[in-house]
């Protein structure tokens, strides 16, 4: 099966298992992650499950749309890499993957 990690600002790691066609949104959520508020339930209006994620994890998702983009303008920890976790689809292709947590979520 596979695993996704969830990093925390501190350090702290969460590792769960895939759950393919769940949002990375959903998948923190529904393993209680800390970190992920997701504020609006997954609609991408709110900016509050940002995730950072490592640059060879990118491919393997959709590319972000203009309102995504806009919610991840708003937050000031923003980085070249950071995505919205409700706007991507997990697969078994992501076995692995670090997800880092921002210090705050907007």
């Amino acid at each position: 099966m596979a695993i996704v990690t969830f990093v925390e600002h501190d350090g702290t790691q969460h590792t769960v298992d895939v759950e393919a066609g769940k949002s990375l949104m959903q998948l923190a959520t529904d393993n209680g992650i800390p970190g992920i508020d997701a504020d609006c339930g997954g609609e991408c209006a709110c900016g509050t499950c940002h995730v950072i994620l490592e640059p060879q994890w990118l491919p393997l998702m959709d590319d972000a749309k203009m309102d995504e983009l806009q919610m991840l303008d708003m937050t000031p920890e923003k980085t070249s890499t950071s995505r919205l976790s409700c706007q991507i689809q997990v697969s078994d292709a992501m076995d692995g993957m670090m997800v880092q947590l921002p210090e705050f979520q907007m």
